[in-house]
């Protein structure tokens, strides 16, 4: 895996890496690593883009509004959603070496979650009503996880992946305020065959406001004592990201008052597309607590919906 320095810095504040139409612009080029991408679209009413895949996959997901994905001869219609915070979105996926018009007629925000892959598969539908949402933790650390295009961890479980890709892996998490989520802290930096994937990972920032006020929240990556030993202590808001090529990465905590959402991205070298991960050592313990604490009472935020009837996409 490339381990240059990115030229963003880990912690990425909200339009510092905006170019073009992006609000926000990770490649592996700026993040000095080998494969994962993340890009941010704004569009207005009637905006369009065009995109050119290159030598990545990738999922349009909106954010906030709905879109046209027209790829590979097919046209999906994506609903989207109000914001983060209110409802599971549908979301297209597109082939590498393929070009794609995305449009917008009332306008909208948009993730184009993307990695370097070798396959290349057919361009396709996610429905809203596939996507697994899985409830984590319990206690202060519970927190919701909407598995659009999650690998299956070590012995499967609820977040199987149920969308394939060929290197992406993306899940969307949402910390209700004051809980902590990514913890106990865990990496995957190490190739360690049925134990740990190397995979990079981005983590995209949204806070909910309450009463009129932006909200905060932190993300904290600790060295393990691979790769590039990342060091990152953040204060995040709403269109930050933090870069993680490697580190025990948690807690993400939420402010109290302030739901935080977050999208992960991630990918690496690995023939399978997996998800293994290690706990922290000092920290994992915490596990073995879980069963004796119900789940926040405020979770889930919101399910996804039910499949129309008929509907065979």
């Amino acid at each position: 895996m490339t381990t240059n320095e990115p030229s963003l810095g880990f912690h990425v504040q909200a339009g510092k890496a905006a170019d073009g139409p992006y609000a926000l612009d990770i490649d592996p080029g700026r993040a000095g690593w080998g494969y994962s991408s993340l890009r941010v679209l704004d569009l207005p009413p009637g905006g369009s883009h065009q995109l050119a895949t290159g030598d990545s996959e990738w999922i349009v997901l909106p954010l906030s509004g709905g879109c046209t994905v027209i790829t590979e001869g097919e046209t999906f219609e994506l609903h989207g959603r109000d914001s983060v915070f209110s409802g599971v979105t549908d979301f297209a996926y597109v082939p590498r070496d393929a070009h794609a018009t995305i449009a917008s007629g009332a306008g909208g925000r948009f993730a184009l979650t993307g990695a370097r892959c070798e396959r290349r598969l057919p361009a396709r539908y996610g429905p809203a009503s596939a996507v697994p949402v899985e409830l984590r933790g319990t206690g202060n650390c519970s927190r919701q996880v909407n598995n659009f295009a999650a690998a299956a961890p070590a012995g499967g479980g609820k977040s199987g992946g149920s969308f394939e890709c060929d290197k992406l892996i993306a899940v969307e998490v949402l910390t209700p305020g004051g809980n902590w989520s990514s913890y106990p802290p865990h990496k995957h930096d190490e190739c360690r065959p049925g134990e740990e994937s190397e995979l990079e990972e981005i983590y995209y920032f949204e806070i909910a406001e309450a009463h009129g006020n932006e909200g905060v929240g932190y993300q904290r990556v600790s060295p393990s004592g691979h790769g590039r030993n990342t060091d990152v202590l953040a204060e995040v808001r709403s269109g930050d990201a933090v870069l993680i090529p490697d580190g025990w990465h948690g807690p993400s905590i939420a402010a109290p008052g302030h739901a935080m959402y977050y999208l992960n991205v991630m990918a690496g070298p690995g023939e399978e597309r997996a998800w293994l991960i290690c706990d922290h050592p000092d920290h994992g313990w915490i596990r073995s607590t879980w069963p004796d604490q119900p789940v926040d009472p405020r979770l889930p935020l919101y399910e996804a919906p039910e499949a129309p009837a008929g509907d065979a996409r």
